[in-house]
């Protein structure tokens, strides 16, 4: 019988589908929330006579294709934060390195979310044709992260545009590529941080999961006869 056809469970290839399965999700999460960059709790006010709304404790923030700032209610003139898009179309997005941002992000996201239908079949199938199946994930993912950094360092190349120094130069009062002056990172930022590193962390657990599954005592069980096996 062979090799593809053995069901095969190891600690490392379940770490490699938990993991493989996390970094996509964790891009997705922060690719969609507009917390990359926070301001403070007086960025882009235009009233600062008036209060705040009783019930807007929130922080206004930049993501890459949506915001929240505050505007000015109709009655009254107090201030509420509000969440958007920046427009309906690609052209909307702030400026030119984030266009470029996006896409990268995108692109390697998409990459990553393919290898989760590798990973999950990995159990069953150890290899497509003659090359194994966790070799080819790994580059898959190695390359997608290669995307997702070079998406994170456009991300603060286009700080100096126009919405980002409203809401972090309120001092300074001068945006410019990679100077955040009195903005910081906001959680969004760190998913997608977090989500290029897990690209990477993939890939080794990749190679980690091939030699588990091709392991001396794999061998042994399949010699015994078994055929679904399960080394945790």
């Amino acid at each position: 019988m062979a090799h593809e056809h053995y069901i095969i469970v190891t600690t490392w290839n379940i770490l490699w589908v938990l993991f493989s399965i996390s970094a996509p999700l964790a891009s997705i999460a922060g690719i969609l929330t507009p917390k990359w960059l926070v301001g403070t709790i007086e960025s882009g006010r235009t009233n600062l006579s008036q209060p705040l709304a009783p019930d807007d404790r929130g922080t206004p923030s930049i993501g890459i294709i949506n915001h929240c700032i505050r505007f000015s209610a109709v009655i009254g003139g107090r201030e509420k934060l509000t969440c958007m898009y920046y427009g309906n179309e690609f052209g909307d997005i702030a400026c030119d390195e984030w266009k470029a941002s996006i896409v990268f992000l995108m692109i390697g996201t998409g990459i990553l979310s393919v290898v989760v239908f590798m990973a999950l079949i990995g159990f069953c199938f150890q290899s497509c044709g003659r090359k194994s199946l966790f070799q080819i994930g790994g580059l898959i993912q190695a390359i997608g992260g290669l995307f997702l950094v070079i998406g994170l360092v456009l991300y603060p190349a286009g700080w100096g545009n126009r919405r980002v120094e409203k809401l972090c130069a309120i001092r300074y009062q001068k945006a410019d590529p990679f100077v955040m002056n009195e903005c910081s990172f906001g959680w969004a930022f760190y998913a997608t941080l977090g989500a290029t590193i897990g690209a990477f962390v993939c890939a080794f657990l990749a190679t980690q999961a091939e030699k588990s599954t091709s392991s001396d005592k794999v061998q042994d069980k399949i010699l015994e006869g078994q055929t679904c096996i399960c080394l945790i």
